[in-house]
């Protein structure tokens, strides 16, 4: 069977107006329109089509399982180039996708597409001072976003953990990360975000809306808050500042821990039972529910229980903690203990030392950006409770599965809560705002040939997970629906969403009709669009 190994997984694993608060100023959208293979202003590729090398290399993402076969690639470096790029595509009849970082889990910008704005060329971090505000371009990564705010500024974002993800789709969607638990989401200090948009003539705007009452704009600002990307127009920049920011920018986001100390222990399969397996499992659900509040003294830690395959020997628990906090090292220890409670087995120490933050951020643990030339699919769960015993059955029978001997797949179980869930479930789109635990199932392989074999064990697998609830994580007493951001096209299907519950409640709960409102507002042509796309009221 070829796949990827245990050792190979894991290192793996026209002019148009600018509105402002009302205001327009010009922005001319100069460079569009190059012939095929031509230079942009910034010196860069800009339309880019089949008859260029590169074209190969800006079809796809990091997911081989979708390569896309659009007319041409348009490159943006500049706000003008994006607005440019959309406006020739709308006037000439072309489906439009838009590309950041690239790490979208379904055939979003591939499917149907015609032209394919990348931005990931517009990468720059700064401070802009007259609005007193961070910027971020769409195209930065989020390692780059991290580098840039701490080098100057000695400040950070609570963001993701993927290096390489871009902040076009992450913010979009609510994007989280390590720091969540103590900062909230990303897009709780998300000030503003400025947005090509078309209107019902086809006209192309730049549009920027904040979170300010007295902007006419702000339910844009608020769709980009959770609302998930390709549904509104093109990001070109998001603004944050923190609701509590102080008056100078090293006061204006929050600030991070300046060392960690981190930890990754291990249990081997060998010596776990389905009874010891799911007490490590039921613990650390228990753990999780029991220390989600923001004025938790372990709100400055964050874990992932990595339940693997049998035949990956071993699965992992990865955890970090502000290595400032008095006790730092008492409270892994008892956090450690927490989950080994009753097990009867040991767990192996593989690591613990102290690292500074910024060094933390790419530190193997949490890090998974995952080799780019794999093929992967991807599902995900918001739980509001521990795993049930129906749950935990299910877990062990697909990881223990001889049909699957694969080690190239695993639940990646995040401690959840803190001060995202301070937040009101209607203050931004992120309506899941009292989880305790976020999932993401995952698994990758490369041979394009045994695609069926993979999909049909991750499917199963969280098909009896949530047996009870028609197979998918329903809003109730222990789910609380999906991740916009894990896009799953499976919750469209009634072949594995059997609960009656839609995709678009799923992902977006009690806000999916003001988003629906807001989509009809600002995309009433419905130019951005997938398969799970917010759709137009009917």
């Amino acid at each position: 069977m070829s796949g990827i190994s245990r050792r190979g997984f894991l290192v793996s694993t026209a002019a148009a107006g600018t509105v402002i608060g009302g205001a327009t100023t010009a922005v001319a959208a100069g460079g569009t329109g190059a012939a095929a293979g031509g230079q942009g202003t910034a010196g860069g590729p800009f339309h880019v089509t089949s008859a260029d090398q590169q074209y190969m290399d800006l079809v796809r993402g990091t997911n081989q399982r979708w390569v896309g076969k659009p007319d041409y690639v348009q490159m943006a470096a500049t706000p003008a180039q994006a607005l440019g790029a959309v406006q020739e595509a709308v006037t000439a009849g072309k489906r439009i996708a838009v590309r950041s970082g690239g790490h979208c889990y379904e055939p979003w910008v591939s499917d149907g597409v015609n032209v394919v704005v990348d931005m990931s060329q517009m990468n720059q971090v700064y401070f802009d001072a007259s609005r007193q505000v961070f910027v971020v371009e769409a195209g930065a990564t989020i390692v780059e976003i991290y580098k840039a705010l701490y080098k100057r500024w000695g400040v950070t974002l609570p963001g993701g953990t993927c290096p390489t993800v871009g902040a076009g789709g992450h913010v979009a969607g609510g994007g989280y990360g390590a720091l969540s638990r103590r900062h909230g989401l990303i897009v709780d200090h998300l000030y503003g975000v400025e947005v090509i948009v078309v209107n019902a003539a086809g006209e192309v705007r730049l549009v920027t809306a904040t979170r300010e009452a007295s902007d006419p704009n702000r339910d844009l600002w608020w769709a980009h808050t959770g609302g998930g990307g390709g549904n509104f127009g093109v990001v070109t920049r998001y603004l944050f500042r923190s609701p509590d920011a102080g008056t100078t920018p090293q006061t204006m986001l929050p600030k991070p821990p300046a060392s960690l100390l981190v930890s990754s222990v291990s249990w081997s399969w060998a010596g776990l039972t389905e009874q010891s397996f799911g007490r490590i499992l039921k613990n650390y659900g228990t753990w999780c529910a029991d220390n989600a509040s923001a004025t938790s003294p372990y709100a400055g830690l964050f874990s992932q229980l990595k339940p693997a395959p049998k035949a990956a020997g071993s699965f992992s628990l990865t955890t970090e903690i502000d290595a400032s906090l008095p006790g730092a090292d008492k409270l892994l220890d008892d956090f450690l203990a927490a989950v080994n409670l009753g097990t009867g087995v040991s767990f192996q120490v593989d690591e613990r030392r102290t690292i500074p933050w910024l060094h933390g951020v790419e530190w193997p643990g949490f890090t998974g950006g995952g080799d780019p030339t794999n093929r992967f699919k991807g599902k995900s769960a918001y739980m509001r409770k521990t795993f049930t015993d129906a749950q935990v059955a299910a877990f062990y029978k697909h990881l223990t599965r001889a049909d699957y001997a694969y080690p190239g797949a695993l639940v990646l179980i995040s401690s959840y809560g803190g001060k995202v869930n301070s937040v009101s479930p209607t203050a931004t789109a992120v309506s899941q705002r009292s989880s305790v635990m976020k999932l993401m199932y995952v698994n990758f392989w490369r041979d394009q040939s045994q695609d069926a074999w993979h999909e049909a064990w991750i499917r199963e697998f969280y098909r009896d997970v949530y047996a009870g609830t028609g197979g998918v994580p329903v809003s109730g007493e222990f789910t609380d629906g999906c991740f916009v951001n894990y896009a799953d096209g499976d919750l469209s299907d009634p072949a594995w969403n059997t609960s009656g519950v839609p995709w678009h409640d799923l992902y977006y709960g009690v806000n999916f009709p003001r988003l629906q409102k807001t989509k009809a507002a600002w995309d009433p042509r419905n130019v951005f669009r997938h398969a799970q796309s917010i759709p137009l009221p009917a």
